[in-house]
């Protein structure tokens, strides 16, 4: 029985995965701390899947006590996800000094710690029925340093060299992960993270593209995608240029006169 479990469902690039997997699921698990949009998400997918089960999870995935209850919660009802997408995340725009440390652990926790959970438990699930498919967004932003918005960056990087790791460890079996790496997007994020600078240089994609491209590249079994012909060209570029050029470079693109 196809079951996916997306998390950052309520919106965003999660609700757009939401929408791809509704087509071919039988069961969707839909996981956020937004209570009022997964409702009324479930209502608009309810009135075109008839027949589909959709499990609502109020879960604050900052909190690793509610990350793990997630897992308790499809043990105890017998469901075997068969496709994982890890799309919870937010990022920070501020000088390290002035950050609050304590959103920046939140920040960690969410990004890293609750995709390596669920990467970690679902994975092994999916080993023994020798089938699925797991996607984790990283960003373009996990390829290089990011002055002022230096802990989202190095999450990003974290769940890129993660999901690069695992995807090798994988040869041989049924089960594939991709690691996706967009760059921006419409999405809450440009709120969350204070970061209207960048977004006023660079045009962000609908996040229905970026979830269309996971969603094919899973489907051939790659390991790690880039959206877009100017972020591939941006990152590769980037190999024939020094770390402190290109972390210079970065840094003039996130903060103004940096």
């Amino acid at each position: 029985m196809e079951t996916t479990l997306i998390t950052g469902a309520a919106s965003g690039l999660g609700k757009e995965f939401a929408k791809l997997y509704a087509k071919e699921s039988e069961i969707l698990i839909l996981v956020d701390k937004n209570e009022l949009g997964l409702n009324e998400f479930k209502s608009e997918l309810e009135k075109t899947y008839k027949s589909l089960d959709i499990h609502l999870l109020i879960k604050d995935l900052t909190n690793i006590d509610e990350v793990k209850s997630v897992y308790e919660y499809t043990n105890k009802e017998n469901l075997k996800v068969t496709t994982l997408i890890n799309a919870a995340g937010f990022g920070d725009r501020e000088d390290f000094k002035n950050m609050d440390i304590d959103k920046q652990i939140a920040m960690t926790n969410l990004n890293c710690n609750a995709l390596l959970y669920f990467t970690n438990v679902y994975l092994k699930n999916m080993l023994d029925m020798n089938q699925g498919h797991i996607i984790n967004i990283s960003s373009i932003a996990g390829f290089i340093p990011g002055p002022y918005m230096c802990t989202y960056h190095a999450t990003k990087g974290f769940v890129l060299l993660l999901g690069e790791s695992i995807s090798y460890e994988l040869k041989g079996t049924n089960v594939k992960l991709l690691t996706l790496c967009p760059g921006p997007f419409n999405s809450n994020f440009v709120k969350l993270a204070h970061n209207d600078y960048t977004f006023s240089k660079i045009k962000p994609v609908d996040a229905s593209i970026v979830a269309k491209y996971g969603y094919k590249m899973s489907k051939k079994g790659k390991k790690v995608a880039i959206v877009g012909l100017k972020n591939k060209l941006t990152i590769f570029i980037t190999r024939f240029f020094s770390r402190n050029f290109v972390t210079k470079t970065s840094a003039k693109g996130i903060k103004k006169g940096a």
